[in-house]
Order: C-alpha cells, then structure tokens, then sequence
C-alpha cells in the first residue's frame, strides 16, 4: 500500500509564498537548493510527512520571476482549520487575498471559504472543530 507525500507547485517568490502559507499555520519542514539546476525546493506542511501528513512542495526556478499559467485543470489545496472565519480574517490581516467568505457550502452546512496564494493557488478552507 502507497501513501500520498506531497504536491509541487511552482512559485515566483518563494519566500511571499512560505509567508503566505504560515498564516494558515504551516511551517518550513526542509529545504533543498540545487545551484546545479538553479532551483529551490521547499516543502511546507503541518508536520513530519512520516506522521501521515501530506505535504507541498514549494518549487522556485531561480530567475523565473514572471509566473506561471495555475492552468484549468487545477482545482484548490483544501486545509482543515478549527474556525474558518478567524482563519479567513488572520490571512485578509496578513495582505492574502479572501475569494470566497466564510460561510456554509451551496446545500449543506459545512463552513468554508476560499483564499489564493501569492500565485493564484487556490485554497479552501473547510471548518473541522
């Protein structure tokens, strides 16, 4: 049996993202630089991926600053928060952009709401209390 370990995606400004990211309580849990091919990789998460929990790879090519196509295929990172609205008002207070606000999903009743990273990565985030 496999486990799932993590997503990439790519970045323009690694360090806005790792901001952006440790305002939904993530954390740097390594790094890696390869001057060779003139990239960083960073992955960030909640805790130790051998804990079972999955992690994201933040990958910035060095010197491709003008972004990247999030494309249509894409959906959303979705991350389990103890309160919605004071997650959405702490990522608002720390300049990210709010999408969608807090409030129940379109014929149910579990809260969410969606934020983007500095890339345009969508995250929902859904209320576990």
């Amino acid at each position: 049996m496999g486990s799932y370990l993590h997503t990439m995606v790519r970045v323009r400004n690694l360090e806005a993202s790792i901001a952006f990211y440790g305002l939904l309580g993530m954390r740097e849990l390594r790094r890696r630089e390869v001057p060779e091919g003139r990239y960083t990789l960073v992955f960030i998460g909640y805790g130790d991926n051998a804990a079972g929990q999955a992690e994201i790879e933040l990958t910035y090519n060095w010197g491709k600053d003008d972004g990247y196509d999030v494309g249509t295929g894409f959906g959303h990172f979705a991350v389990g928060v103890e309160d919605v609205a004071a997650m959405v008002e702490r990522v608002r207070a720390g300049g990210g952009k709010v999408t969608r606000e807090a409030g129940p999903v379109k014929f149910g009743t579990t809260v969410i709401a969606f934020v983007e990273d500095p890339d345009g990565y969508k995250v929902e985030l859904i209320e576990r209390r």
